[in-house]
């Protein structure tokens, strides 16, 4: 019996969109089960988590992980991160956007060098910048303080480009007013243009938030007293393990799970601001 070509055009149709869905089936359970292996491992023991590393479920539920974290001085090292990743954060969201908009609306000598000095800061691996940030760090006597770990990272090459490329998406029609009303670039700026920059500016908080709260590299040079650690480099002394206490992977994982909520939770929150453009920001 012969089928209509519309009939066998609508069933390849169906066809190619079973296959797509069960490739995304399979490329988000490839993506999603390191993450599922930790978050069962959080509660095995160290037994099972050694005779079934790769089974995300554990064959006996405990929370003895969760215990012995308290144990290690975690909630210290939880604590530590809070401080620094909201300083850094509020310091990156007011810097980056007052260096952003400085380059975007001010007309000064050297305008373009400075902007074309900081893009090629982001292009300097960090890991180069390791020994001269302890260095400085040392000369000038904050090594091994709150100020070391935390002043180093209130700006970055990175959240000033984000926010001058912003800045200049907004007609600048929008603040003359401001200037007829006689308000300098700072009242204009703060009055003005940042309560505009809602999207960017969130987009930027996520970031500072998610890089100050992930960071390693910086607080391994800028600090040395275990009661600085924060999470990252806290988590980091666990890899090793202890000696006779065997792998402890249930320990590491659980650490490693509540290390990565507070992020996760951000964004999930906030992802739907992400560089959403400015609707509305200027009404013909």
């Amino acid at each position: 019996m012969n089928h209509h070509p519309s009939y066998r055009v609508g069933q390849t149709r169906w066809s190619v969109t079973i296959a797509t869905y069960v490739a995304l089936v399979v490329a988000s359970t490839i993506y999603v089960y390191p993450f599922l292996i930790q978050l069962g491992t959080s509660f095995k023991t160290d037994e099972d988590a050694t005779a079934h590393p790769l089974n995300p479920l554990p064959q006996t539920w405990t929370t003895n992980a969760f215990h012995e974290l308290a144990q290690v001085d975690f909630p210290r090292w939880f604590l530590n991160s809070v401080v620094v990743a909201v300083l850094v954060t509020v310091g990156r969201v007011f810097f980056d956007s007052l260096a952003g908009y400085a380059l975007a609306r001010l007309h000064f000598r050297g305008r373009s060098a400075l902007f074309g000095a900081i893009v090629a800061v982001m292009a300097v691996p960090s890991v180069v910048l390791l020994i001269p940030k302890f260095l400085v760090l040392n000369q000038l006597g904050i090594y091994n303080t709150y100020t070391g770990m935390i002043v180093p990272l209130v700006t970055d090459a990175a959240g000033v480009f984000i926010m001058k490329q912003f800045f200049e998406s907004i007609p600048p029609s929008v603040e003359e007013a401001a200037h007829i009303d006689g308000a300098g670039p700072f009242r204009t700026f703060w009055s003005v243009t940042l309560p505009m920059s809602r999207p960017a500016l969130i987009t930027l908080t996520i970031l500072s938030f998610q890089g100050s709260w992930n960071e390693l590299a910086h607080f391994v040079v800028s600090r040395d007293k275990p009661s600085l650690n924060t999470l990252t480099s806290g988590v980091a002394t666990l890899v090793s393990g202890t000696l006779g206490k065997g792998n402890e992977f249930p320990l590491k994982l659980a650490a490693a799970l509540l290390m990565t909520i507070p992020v996760a939770v951000l964004f999930f929150i906030f992802q739907r601001y992400i560089m959403r453009s400015a609707e509305g920001a200027v009404k013909e």
